[in-house]
Parts: structure tokens; sequence; C-alpha cells
């Protein structure tokens, strides 16, 4: 697929605020998958782009998207197009964490800052020359994985299956939950793979099934994370279904169906957001999101969306800073905006509050999760 410019039905649609493109004075790329496997994730984040900040200080914000169609390759074809021709001061995106994973080079090379909205935690750990670039903007893989090990020990589960994505998603959780599975006494009995394409799992389904966990943790995203559950549920597996943050959007509740029913995750507030207290502060700003997001596209957002209109928050805050020591379009900018990012304290936004550091490039405790879990085919705090 040919990585195309989005247009909408005007760019004015992607530069809201801005009357003029000529009176930008920071450029943004954010390339996401509004088209290809990955869709379901990336067309709010995509649709997002026009809710973010026009403004930061003094300075206006001109925002270029770009579609990778869910592929790796043009993930590193959009990357290249906006940091050599429309020279972008930093990028939100991409989509998918292989996606993510492609480009680290790149944005080392042109020292160009990313905010990735992905869940895979190895697009910012361990740290690394080239990931000193790239920030995240959803959960690390440990604080999701983290509640759902305390959900297990408290319900005496003692063994799980797992079956989750053959990339690097996959990997991501699967390392991660392996390692505290083991510190928590828990025996993780058996792994499967499937490709986010797959149509089928049955076979993997069977292979867990005859293991006998006594729960299954699936690690994918969208509604390509109802597959192996569907599956299972189909065989007469019983047990307790969990699924990762990559789950947390109404096309998993559509594709699970029943089966859906009962399934625990730890995911943003924004789920949930009717149970959430008044006095949590990210509250009025998920409020504000979604308001902002029905009012132009008549429907809710999925929390996909929300990790883009985060990063948006995180540069208006990083971006005058910046200016103090360079102008924007100059790698000194570049390099100062970084620096920013890092710096960031205590920013209230919609997936909770970042501190970054030189070592936590995501910056998010446990004000970033709740425990949620599936109630008459809807999402309800797990109380």
């Amino acid at each position: 697929m040919k990585t195309s410019l989005l247009r909408f039905s005007v760019l004015a649609v992607l530069l809201s605020g801005i009357s003029c493109l000529a009176q930008a004075q920071v450029k943004i790329g954010v390339v996401a998958s509004a088209t290809g496997p990955t869709a379901l994730v990336g067309i709010p984040q995509i649709n997002t782009v026009p809710l973010l900040p026009t403004q930061a200080g003094d300075l206006t914000i001109e925002y270029i998207a770009l579609d990778d169609g869910s592929d790796p390759t043009q993930t590193v074809t959009a990357f290249k197009k906006l940091m050599a021709e429309s020279q972008v001061d930093a990028i939100i995106g991409p989509t998918g964490s292989p996606n993510s994973m492609s480009v680290l080079p790149f944005i080392a090379e042109n020292s160009t800052p990313m905010l990735a909205p992905v869940g895979a935690a190895a697009v910012v750990l361990p740290m690394t020359e080239q990931k000193r670039w790239a920030f995240k903007t959803t959960q690390n893989t440990d604080i999701i994985a983290r509640a759902l090990i305390q959900d297990m020990k408290r319900r005496g589960i003692k063994t799980v299956g797992f079956i989750g994505f053959a990339d690097a998603y996959g990997d991501d959780w699967h390392q991660v939950f392996s390692t505290l599975a083991k510190e928590n006494g828990i025996d993780l009995i058996i792994a499967e793979r499937y490709q986010r394409t797959d149509s089928s799992v049955t076979g993997q389904a069977l292979k867990i099934l005859s293991a006998r966990p006594d729960a299954v943790l699936i690690a994918g995203t969208g509604g390509a994370a109802a597959l192996p559950q569907t599956t299972l549920a189909s065989q007469g597996y019983q047990g307790q279904f969990y699924q990762t943050h990559g789950a947390a959007l109404p096309a998993f509740l559509k594709f699970a169906g029943p089966s859906a029913e009962g399934t625990i995750l730890a995911a943003s507030l924004m789920l949930v957001l009717p149970e959430i207290p008044d006095s949590n502060p990210s509250k009025p700003i998920v409020e504000d999101y979604i308001q902002q997001y029905e009012g132009r596209y008549g429907e809710k957002p999925a929390t996909f969306g929300a990790n883009v209109f985060d990063a948006g928050l995180l540069l208006q805050q990083a971006i005058p800073l910046a200016a103090q020591a360079a102008r924007p379009g100059t790698v000194e900018f570049r390099s100062a905006l970084r620096d920013a990012l890092e710096q960031t304290t205590e920013l209230v936004a919609t997936q909770g509050v970042y501190n970054m550091s030189p070592a936590d490039h995501s910056g998010f405790d446990e004000r970033g999760r709740e425990l949620i879990t599936v109630k008459n085919g809807q999402w309800v705090l797990l109380r």
C-alpha cells in the first residue's frame, strides 16, 4: 500500500484553528494505521489529529498526517518523508508496536522525538541511544501486567496459558508477564502465538485447551484480540480470560460477543468514566476529549485515540521550553524538545499523570490504570 497523506475533506480539518499553513511555526508529523489490519486502532488516532492543540505558548502548530497502511515498511517510508521533506520537529505515532520498533534507528539518526501511542514497553526499554528519542503515551507493559497478576493471586490462579501476537507486542508481553508470573508463584504452562491477520487459531487453542490452565492471557490488540477468546470458548474452555490494554475498545466487545463476559483487563479510566470519581484529576481531561470527538464524529472515541490526544498535550507543554533554546525547524530545537519532554512532571492527561525522566519515557504510575471487567456486554470497574 502506498503511503498517503490523509486529507479528509480539506487540510483545514487537520489544521483546525490555523488560518494559514504558512503561519505554522512548529511542524508535527503524525503517522497512523488508518487502513490495513490495525485500522481499528489507527482510525480513532487519525481522527484525533484535528482535536490536537494548535497553539503552544507563542507558537502555532501544523500537523501533517500520513497513513502507513499498518505496514512497518510503509511506516519507515512515512517517517523518512516527514523528516526529509516536511522537516518536522517531532512525530506522533505510529499505531503498532512493530511499526514503532522499525523506525527507532531513523528517529535517532535524524534527532527527531517520537511520541508513540503503542503498548510494547520495548519501544522505550531498556534505554539505549536510539530509544532516547522515543516516548510512549501508553502504559508500559509491567504496569498493566502487575494489576493482572495481583488479580490472579486474589483468585488463587496457579497456572496460566498465554497466546499473543507473533510480533513485538506479543514478545514484550510474554517476556514481562512470564517474569512477573514466576516471581509471584504462578506457572505459565503453555505459550502460543498468532498473526494479526490470522482468521483461525484453532491449532493453538487446542494446545492450550489440552494444557488445562486455570486462566488464559491473550496479548493482542483491537478486534484481533477476540479471536483466541472466541475460539477457546467455542471449544469449551471455562477458565478465566485476561486481556491486555490492547483489547480496550468497542470492537473487542463486538467481536468477542458472549465470550467476552467476565473478561478482566487493566486499562485507562476512559473505559469506565461514569464510575470514576470526580476527584480524579484526569476525568475532566477525558470528558473534554470525548465531547470534542463526539461533536466532530458522532461517536465515542476508543482509548487509542486518547493516546494521541495525550501526545498533543505533552508537546504543547514541551514546545515553549524548547523554543527558549532554539527555533523550530532546527536540530537544536528537536534536541531541546526531546530534553523538555524528558522533564515532564505531573502532567495530567487522559490516560493518567505523566512523570518522565531519562530512564522512564512513558511516565505512568498506578494512576494510569484501572482494573476492569465485562458485565452484560459492557466495560465496568472490577470491584
